[in-house]
Parts: C-alpha cells; structure tokens; sequence
C-alpha cells in the first residue's frame, strides 16, 4: 500500500503566507520560504504553494518567491496561481516547482491540462478544484459546483463531471478543496472527497477544514483520499508535522517516517 502523504499548503498573497477561513478575511501569518523550510525539517511530504490572488488579478504567479522556496526544500513542491499557459508551466517548473497545479485556468480552458501532461508528463499536472455544495439539480446532479478566481465565480459545472473530465484530459492528479469547509477546522468535506475519489483513478488530495489529526484520518480512510492538505493547524502552531504522522500511524495510516 502506498504510503498516505501530508501536505502544508502554503496560501501566498503579496508575497507574504497568509490564512483566511471560507476564502474570505484573508490575514498574513509570515514568510513564506522560512515556513516552507521549516516544514521540510519536520517531515513534509510535499509542499504546495498557491498565489492565491494571481488569477483574479490576472498576472502571473511570483517566480522570485517560487525560487527562493525551491532553494530550501528537497522535496516535491507543487505551485499554482496564475498558471494559464504551457510557458507559464515552464517557467514555474524552471523555477524550481517540480508540479504545476491549474484551477481557474483549466476550467476556462481544458485544452491547458493535456498540453502540459504532454509537454511534462501527466505526474507534473496537478488540477486544483475549488468546489461549494449547492442544491442538487439537473446541472450539478452531485450537488457539488466548481467555483473559480479564489471562491468568486460560480461556473455551473459539475465537480463530479470535471473530475472525470480532468482525468480523462491527462491530470496527474486532484487537489480537492472544499469551500464550505476550508479554514474552519471542523473537518474535511468526508462525503465530497469520497465521492470524487472513488469515481477517479488518479489519486485525490484532500484540502479544506483540518482542525486536528483525527479529521486528517478520517479523509484519508472514509474520503479515500491519498493525501491530506493542512494550513491552520501547523501555522499557528496548534500541531507539528511529526506529531500528526505518529498520531496518523496510532490510526492504522501508513506514512513516510520522520523519525
């Protein structure tokens, strides 16, 4: 069985690491690249790093801090924001990312996932779902809607529909966010995480909500996920990364050891 990771996200606005809860009241918290190092210390399996304002700002993503990140840490590093062509892939990955995470840009144009599965090979394109629950209808049969531009823009679009979608376009990889939960710490969306995964062959992260090792568990066994996206927690200092892989392992979760 493959080892379950556990991912910090880093949320970057301005060039500062910053937290809001439900996408909304955003504040800054710190450096970035000092607490991507600091993660990497403690055990990261990955870090993830979003320009959480490029897109809806319509620039690019910030290449300085994306190198200055890069030269820190040893491990996958998974960038996204801003992201709308297959050069803005490459200079990213030139930049030091080894994964590029599409959102807004791929909704908008889906052509962008198969071109950089081919460009870079599908383990390098990671798509990044933002979605809201919403009243079940003939449009969004699952009662899930993907949203865009940070949470601003409902698109009328099925996120079990564009899970298969992405799959089928070349995606590596779901990184799965959902709104309604993000930031409040009452635990990951369990019945939406489970829904995509096990209708996807291509693994699932789940984003939004951690308040505790436990929520983390319970999205990597009942949601199915193969990851689990964590922000509040370790950035306010609530946990440590060795201290949730200990508990998750006192859970039956298999993970990379970090001590």
């Amino acid at each position: 069985m493959l080892s379950k990771r556990v991912i910090p996200c880093l949320d970057v606005r301005n060039g500062k690491l910053t937290k809001g809860v439900k996408f909304a009241g955003n504040v800054d918290i710190g450096d970035p690249v000092e607490t991507a190092r600091m993660y990497y210390e403690q055990g990261a399996d990955e870090i993830v790093f979003y320009d959480i304002t490029a897109s809806a700002e319509g620039r690019g993503i910030m290449l300085d801090v994306v190198e200055r990140v890069a030269a820190q840490i040893f491990i996958p590093f998974s960038v996204g924001g801003g992201i709308s062509t297959v050069e803005d892939m490459r200079a990213v990955l030139v930049a030091g990312a080894e994964k590029i995470s599409v959102n807004s840009a791929a909704v908008k144009n889906p052509d962008i996932i198969s071109q950089g599965a081919q460009a870079f090979g599908s383990q390098c394109v990671v798509v990044g779902m933002d979605v809201k629950k919403v009243p079940v209808s003939e449009t969004i049969p699952s009662g899930y809607e993907v949203v865009i531009h940070g949470g601003r823009k409902a698109m009328g679009l099925c996120a079990l529909d564009w899970a298969k979608t992405v799959e089928a376009l070349g995606a590596g990889e779901i990184c799965l966010n959902s709104i309604d939960a993000d930031g409040t710490k009452d635990g990951y969306e369990l019945t939406l995480t489970r829904l995509i995964a096990e209708n996807v062959g291509i693994p699932v992260i789940a984003s939004g909500g951690a308040g505790n090792p436990d929520h983390m568990a319970d999205a990597l066994t009942q949601g199915k996920a193969q990851a689990a996206l964590i922000a509040s927690i370790v950035h306010y200092g609530e946990y440590t990364l060795p201290g949730i892989k200990e508990h998750l392992v006192g859970r039956g979760i298999k993970v990379r050891s970090v001590w």
